[in-house]
């Protein structure tokens, strides 16, 4: 019998922060333009890696994004607050996923509606080299454990 990872696994929640939608925000049918979305969300996990203090070093090593999607669930229009909760997978040998939610921010202040949802693999890379690299253990350790299954 071998052991496989688990394929859905919850992700752990990490982050959380809200930002304003702007009104350069929005395209010609008014409401917020898909690429924006992705800024959104590139904004949230900056956010979560300076908490961290997981900056890149040019000459050294970091994270870079080797894809990224978003499924639009709802119109986002201006003016408005959204609020964006980050989430990650467990690691792999150089990488993790990460995963975001969109939501829009009621009159009360409290996050409603899923508007978006999104997410990247993160890959921990030498610049230099140009390949990717073991993750750091100190990210490892912020990032949910690997759970594994007996396989079939």
């Amino acid at each position: 019998m071998t052991n496989t990872l688990a394929p859905t696994l919850p992700p752990t929640l990490v982050h959380t922060m809200r930002m304003p939608i702007r009104w350069g925000d929005m395209d010609a049918m008014g409401h917020v333009n898909n690429t924006v979305y992705f800024r959104y969300i590139e904004q949230a996990r900056i956010s979560w890696f300076d908490l961290i203090a997981c900056t890149p070093e040019p000459d050294g090593e970091g994270p870079v994004i080797v894809n990224a999607h978003c499924s639009f669930l709802k119109q986002l229009k201006y003016p408005g607050e959204i609020e964006i909760r980050t989430f990650v997978g467990p690691p792999g040998r150089s990488s993790f996923e990460m995963f975001h939610q969109i939501r829009m921010v009621g009159a009360d202040g409290n996050p409603g509606e899923l508007h978006a949802e999104g997410g990247a693999k993160v890959v921990w890379v030498n610049f230099q080299a140009e390949k990717s690299v073991p993750l750091p253990s100190a990210i490892c350790k912020l990032l949910p454990p690997q759970k594994l299954l007996p396989g079939k």
